[in-house]
């Protein structure tokens, strides 16, 4: 029973490339939870917001990042291309003055992922850090604008990207 193409335990044949899809969706899935909004870039506060922000203190200007969030965006998958609709809810827990973990969890039509992640000050209403999805092993970047009660969330990682807009 030796053949040239040994497989794995628990495969079946003919699934190889099935799997191989399926697996590259989920992994773009997971890339959806680590944080998406869609449609990043929102227009940042005008000169008068600004000026406030230095008169008061940070914690007053700056809405926080703590609690939960849900909505949801879109995934794009390295590997085929494909775009597909997500939904995600994410937690976060202030972790110093400047930082955040996040959990969260997104469903495509494909399937359904956890990540974590860490994301630290980076400007005014801004956040970058890292995400990781354990299931399928995948690392990338988080980007985070929050905008009052909502927030875009931008993911990218050699597996796929995503984009999502999150509400309280």
């Amino acid at each position: 029973m030796n053949s040239p193409h040994p497989r794995r335990a628990g495969s079946r044949p003919g699934l190889s490339r099935w799997a191989a899809s399926r697996r590259a969706r989920l992994s773009a899935c997971a890339l959806v939870l680590a944080f998406g909004v869609a449609g990043l870039s929102q227009p940042g506060s005008s000169q008068s917001d600004a000026a406030k922000a230095k008169a008061e203190p940070a914690k007053a200007a700056e809405p926080s990042l703590e609690g939960s969030w849900s909505g949801g965006g879109e995934v794009a998958f390295a590997v085929t291309g494909a775009r597909e609709r997500a939904r995600c809810r994410a937690h976060y827990s202030r972790r110093t003055s400047n930082s955040y973990a996040m959990q969260a969890t997104c469903a495509t039509a494909s399937g359904k992922a956890a990540q974590t992640a860490t994301v630290h000050r980076v400007g005014e209403n801004r956040y970058r850090g890292n995400f990781h999805n354990l299931e399928y092993d995948i690392t990338g970047t988080i980007f985070v604008v929050v905008n009052g009660n909502s927030q875009s969330v931008r993911l990218t990682s050699s597996s796929g990207s995503a984009l999502f807009r999150l509400t309280r």
